[in-house]
């Protein structure tokens, strides 16, 4: 039986310029553990939910991505974070949205999977399952990093320069940057028993306010997997993601349209996308162990391996 992971650490403005040789190691280093220890799980006979697991926990634990430890601040700087999971097999899902003290939000979207009669779970509720579930609760200031406060300076500054224009806070938002719209972590893979499962995790928007949610703990919008089609975990502008359901709307296309998986994530990120104003990207993977990314941005944080290909890691758009 083939086995394949593919992972992706976000999309968006990512220019080669803006990279020190050091940095850009530093990145290909940890997209390349991430992959590999997914893929170690799958080696050994492991279950895809344990390999997607494994791969976004890491990714989830690195300052390098927005998700967990490198997690963007919301207006009030704090740290909102969103995560779901779902299993090809059995369409099982679980998801957790705007949860503020949990360490590994992949971890808690997988326990409302498995141990509970719910798929989404939000805020204070969410925490309080978590600590029923034996999850420790920690501080929101571990989510603390110096980059990603100054990237919150920055858009605070942007939003005050057009409100001044007599732009409300929405159309002082349209204003901002792709940069601070995007970025996500997530995994998609098949393991030997022919089960293939996608899992997302993100901080969401840079400077969001009121409880904003994107497409992340989103099932069909951010992540959507099922044995008869496809496993997809997507990144960008999430509220087009969402208005577009596009997770789903790729796995629908390669079961209903007998698309391949590069045919319907080209359609959907490039011709349905893009021309409305979303960006991003999305990992792809059916039961066949064929892999496709298609992103229409700058660049995608991005690596794979199958048992027929080896670790393959790409940042720019001509990796």
């Amino acid at each position: 039986m083939p086995i394949a992971i593919a992972i992706h650490g976000g999309a968006g403005t990512i220019e080669k310029s803006k990279f020190t040789p050091e940095k850009e190691q530093a990145y290909r280093a940890k997209l390349q553990e991430a992959v590999e220890a997914g893929y170690a799980v799958l080696d050994k006979g492991g279950s895809s939910l344990d390999a997607i697991t494994q791969a976004v926990t890491i990714l989830e634990n690195s300052p390098y991505f927005n998700a967990g430890k490198g997690a963007v601040y919301t207006h009030d700087e704090e740290h909102e974070l969103d995560a779901s999971i779902m299993f090809g097999k059995t369409r099982e899902a679980g998801a957790v949205a705007g949860v503020k003290h949990i360490e590994n939000p992949i971890h808690l979207a997988r326990l409302v999977m498995e141990e509970s009669v719910h798929v989404m779970l939000s805020g204070q509720g969410a925490e309080v399952f978590a600590q029923q579930q034996g999850v420790q609760l920690v501080d929101n200031k571990v989510f603390d990093t110096p980059h990603r406060y100054k990237a919150l300076e920055r858009a605070k500054d942007k939003m005050e320069k057009a409100k001044q224009q007599n732009k409300e806070y929405q159309a002082a938002h349209q204003s901002l940057d792709v940069e601070y719209k995007v970025g996500t972590v997530g995994a998609v893979a098949l393991d030997k028993s022919g089960n293939i499962a996608a899992a997302t995790s993100t901080g969401g928007m840079t400077n969001k306010r009121y409880g904003r949610i994107g497409d992340s703990p989103v099932i069909g919008a951010g992540t959507f997997a099922d044995n008869a089609s496809c496993a997809v975990s997507a990144t960008g502008h999430g509220e087009y993601f969402i208005r577009y359901n596009v997770a789903a709307d790729i796995c629908a296309r390669v079961q209903y349209q007998g698309k391949t998986i590069a045919e319907a994530g080209k359609t959907v990120i490039h011709d349905v996308l893009l021309p409305v104003g979303g960006t991003g990207g999305v990992i792809i993977v059916d039961t066949q162990g064929n892999i496709s990314m298609p992103f229409n941005t700058r660049g995608m944080y991005r690596a794979s391996k199958t048992n027929t290909q080896p670790t393959k890691v790409g940042i720019f758009k001509h990796d």
